[in-house]
């Protein structure tokens, strides 16, 4: 096998980054980089010359500005659960999309991982046992995204009520009334380890 000049090993080396954001989202890690045999300097030489794009800390694309935030947040956040908000938008319970992605995540997880400029994210730490009650997924992104289904999200709705836009927060609630798929067994039992079960009862009770 004939040995790559510099320019082809960069194309190579280039090319192989470009797999595995695709695996990713369209996102990639240092630490993935530098598997592939690219030391940091390389790195930060390809930040300057525009070939690569910096995402935020430890992560980089190829033209993320003109990706879809929600690309974006497939990438960065896999293991991220869209809730409130942004749950309220994908679920259909609200018309206009939320300007904050709203994100249930490991309180465990690193705060940086948040610390970025685009998208805009408001993180939710939780315990790592009540962050995958009432989980569920959705086709996001040309991938799957975690969400809460609906019996969570309301409940977290009247959990975080003070959190929440009143007319969104109303909105929530006249759209849960209105689902012939509610499930309100399942909300119970989730309003009950959410401590929110006497909230459920005062508020919704005479519509359930």
């Amino acid at each position: 096998m004939e040995k790559m000049s510099r320019e082809e090993k960069t194309d190579f080396l280039l090319s192989e980054i470009k797999k595995k954001m695709d695996e990713n989202g369209g996102i990639i890690k240092t630490s993935q980089i530098t598997e592939l045999g690219v030391d940091y300097r390389r790195i930060l030489s390809w930040v300057k010359d525009g070939t690569l794009e910096r995402v935020k800390s430890g992560y980089y694309s190829f033209g993320f500005r003109e990706r879809s935030e929600e690309d974006l947040i497939l990438g960065l956040f896999p293991d991220g659960i869209l809730c409130l908000n942004s749950a309220l938008y994908y679920h259909h319970y609200i018309d206009q999309k939320p300007y904050q992605w709203h994100i249930a995540i490991d309180k465990n997880t690193s705060k940086s991982r948040f610390k970025m400029d685009y998208p805009v994210i408001q993180p939710y730490y939780t315990e790592p046992e009540v962050l995958k009650l009432g989980v569920t997924e959705i086709p996001f992104a040309g991938g799957t995204m975690k969400i809460y289904n609906k019996q969570r999200m309301i409940c977290d709705c009247l959990k975080f009520e003070e959190k929440l836009d009143r007319d969104i927060f109303k909105r929530a609630l006249l759209s849960y009334i209105a689902d012939n798929s509610k499930d309100i067994a399942e909300l119970l039992t989730i309003a009950r380890e959410r401590k929110v079960l006497q909230k459920v009862q005062s508020t919704l009770g005479v519509w359930l």
